[in-house]
């Protein structure tokens, strides 16, 4: 499985456009492998986003905003959830991935 993002490229929103960047940066600097999906350009992915974040995640009005993280067809969380994940160091838990092991290095 891998970790998907869905973005928005087309946001007027800066906080959204710095959040979807937070999410990106972080997994390229770990190197984790993901695939970055444009809901602005496929209505067909943001109906699949939409449908397949849990009713218990979804706001009261409006629909939920990017990113939204998913790992193959399991919802790990928006910003807030990663945020947190990433604060308590369990991003790797939160994306439904295996820890790595830390490196050692030779004296």
């Amino acid at each position: 499985m891998v970790v998907r993002v869905f973005v928005a490229s087309c946001s007027g929103f800066v906080a959204i456009k710095k959040k979807q960047q937070d999410v990106v940066r972080f997994l390229e600097a770990n190197k984790i492998e993901f695939e970055e999906v444009d809901i602005t350009m496929s209505e067909e992915q943001r109906q699949w986003m939409y449908k397949n974040i849990p009713p218990e995640k979804k706001p009261a009005q409006g629909n939920p905003l990017p990113p939204q993280i998913f790992n193959g067809d399991r919802y790990c969380g928006d910003y807030d959830s990663f945020f947190e994940s990433k604060e308590s160091n369990t991003v790797f838990s939160f994306l439904g991935l295996k820890p790595r092991p830390a490196s050692t290095a030779e004296p």
